[in-house]
């Protein structure tokens, strides 16, 4: 799931691999992941760069204050959208002193905090954004993602719900809340999934996922559809690293923490930097490690 979609050909390999976590850590064995399918990692594109160096340039000229708040949002996001995730932050922040009513450079601001796990920054971000924009696309969403991995699971749920009210055919939206809806009650988390799944196109990948969190799929099966009837502008790396991130958060769920590092792992090896998925493995995979460890 992304904000802004970039469009790289990219090729693929099947690979019969196995992958190993923290085994001493458990004594669980993680199990073998076998044909994993591999793509080749997302590179920035060429139109990336040209830009990059397009603004920098211009950011020398003599400009009005809304022209260099709007110049620094938009290289900062062209750093985001290629991981370079320090250099977004600095430039969100420089837009928002020459213009501090972006809401989208608050947006983008929260995202990142975080991704870093610095909360309280986060929630004046996005609180920012959503005061200045009420109906924002996305302000509730990021809030929602970021109150799950604070524990606030209640101010989460709301977020989540707000955001799935206006559009519920949104496959993603679904997941979200449901994720969030589990750590509250597991029983009235899987029923509400069960209802808001009707809202479903059966044709949209993303039906799929909720299918694999439903029981109504299970791994191999996933595995299987997880590269079949890939859309015009769709990648394979776009698929994979959706993929392979709901397959993390589904062997997490099934207490099955090492085999979820795996694949949060492979989720982060897209390089799709954009997508909400690639944003939240690493912080994903800090959490698996320090509850192993606190075991």
């Amino acid at each position: 799931m992304q904000l802004v979609r970039s469009h790289a050909i990219l090729g693929f390999a099947i690979a019969s691999m196995f992958l190993s976590g923290c085994a001493s850590l458990t004594g669980q064995q993680p199990s073998a992941i076998s044909q994993i399918v591999l793509a080749e990692p997302e590179r920035a594109e060429f139109r990336y760069e040209i830009e990059l160096a397009r603004l920098d340039q211009i950011l020398t000229e003599d400009l009005s204050t809304e022209q260099r708040a709007e110049l620094y949002y938009r290289r900062g996001a062209l750093y985001d959208a290629v991981g370079l995730s320090t250099l977004a932050r600095m430039d969100f922040t420089r837009a928002l002193e020459y213009n501090p009513r972006l809401a989208d450079a608050y947006n983008f601001l929260g995202i990142q905090y975080t991704q870093l796990q610095e909360f309280d920054y986060a929630y004046e971000a996005f609180d920012s954004a959503i005061e200045l924009e009420p109906k924002h696309n996305y302000a509730y969403l990021n809030r929602g993602i970021a109150e799950y991995y604070d524990s606030r699971f209640e101010l989460s749920k709301e977020d989540l719900e707000y955001h799935l009210e206006r559009e519920p055919s949104d496959p993603y939206r679904v997941i979200w809340l449901y994720l969030t809806s589990v750590d509250i009650n597991n029983e009235q988390a899987k029923k509400a999934l069960s209802e808001n799944v009707r809202e479903l196109d059966k044709s949209e990948w993303g039906y799929q996922i909720v299918q694999l969190f439903l029981g109504n799929l299970d791994v191999d099966e996933f595995r299987k559809r997880m590269t079949q009837q890939l859309g015009e502008d769709e990648q394979l790396t776009e698929r994979l690293c959706e993929a392979y991130f709901y397959l993390g958060k589904y062997m997490q769920l099934n207490n099955k923490p090492l085999d979820a590092m795996n694949y949060f792992k492979l989720a982060l090896s897209t390089n799709v930097y954009e997508f909400v998925e690639h944003r939240y493995a690493s912080v994903e995979l800090d959490r698996v490690r320090r509850s192993l460890i606190n075991r």
